[in-house]
């Protein structure tokens, strides 16, 4: 399995900078879109929508949003608020993980789609545009985030860190995973022109909040009654697996970028 979920790893990699550092920008910002619009197609499984008609509608008006939040979002002040409102949507979501279990009426399963998905697509994009690096770099934290958390969790975890939502993952996970985020922050901060001082605390951020994404996720797959959101990637699941995470990550990176006036 670990094999597997290697060779999908690299084999995603690579689509990945193709897709970042090679494709013209209109088919990229293209690209991005398409590939959240696969995870709502995933999420509406998550929300019983078992019909492929009820599927297409939920991604149809999740299309629908993703184009206004577009359109509106090349406003500044629209743009911060939109991001600051999905902030406020994963600070919630951390509360609602310390509270689990609870019950996840269908009704809240729709809102949340939309909660999770339109504020990061916002943020992917306008990162993609302010320099594909960027971009890259949230990916990146994100990704030692997992990687830093999975290893030091299989060789040190002890203490169950949410065993109602996640029982693999542990304190000592975290812990390994920001420190990954660390090191990661270190490399990157030798081109972004960053003041480390700045750029640590903002990257640690983003490493917390991307493990609450992942819980959040975990917490909806937990009452759909399903392990993964979909099978696209051998060995890791849907895009939806691979994307909580950093659905939860671009929206604070971007407003922690925004208030240090990058785009500005």
């Amino acid at each position: 399995m670990l094999k597997q979920r290697i060779i999908t790893a690299i084999a995603a990699g690579l689509m990945l900078l193709v897709v970042l550092f090679v494709l013209p920008v209109p088919v990229a910002r293209l690209v991005i879109g398409l590939i959240l619009l696969v995870a709502a197609w995933e999420w509406s499984g998550l929300i019983g929508q078992e019909s492929l008609a009820g599927r297409a509608v939920y991604v149809a008006l999740m299309a629908v949003m993703l184009v206004a939040a577009y359109h509106y979002g090349t406003d500044e002040g629209t743009f911060l608020l939109i991001m600051e409102f999905g902030l406020g949507w994963w600070l919630a979501a951390l509360v609602w993980t310390l509270v689990y279990p609870t019950a996840v009426p269908i009704a809240l399963r729709w809102l949340c789609g939309f909660l999770i998905i339109v504020p990061a697509w916002l943020a992917l994009d306008w990162l993609y545009r302010l320099n594909p690096l960027f971009l890259l770099l949230v990916l990146t934290v994100v990704w030692a985030a997992d990687i830093g958390a999975y290893f030091t969790g299989k060789r040190f975890g002890r203490v169950k860190l949410a065993p109602q939502i996640s029982p693999g993952k542990t304190w000592e996970g975290v812990f390994g995973g920001l420190a990954g985020v660390a090191v990661i922050t270190l490399v990157h901060s030798t081109w972004s022109g960053i003041n480390l001082a700045v750029l640590i605390p903002l990257c640690l951020a983003v490493g917390v909040v991307s493990i609450v994404g992942d819980l959040t996720v975990s917490i909806f797959k937990r009452s759909a009654g399903v392990k993964d959101s979909g099978s696209l990637f051998p060995g890791h699941g849907g895009v939806l697996d691979r994307a909580d995470s950093i659905t939860a990550a671009a929206p604070l990176f971007a407003l922690g970028l925004s208030w240090m006036g990058a785009g500005g």
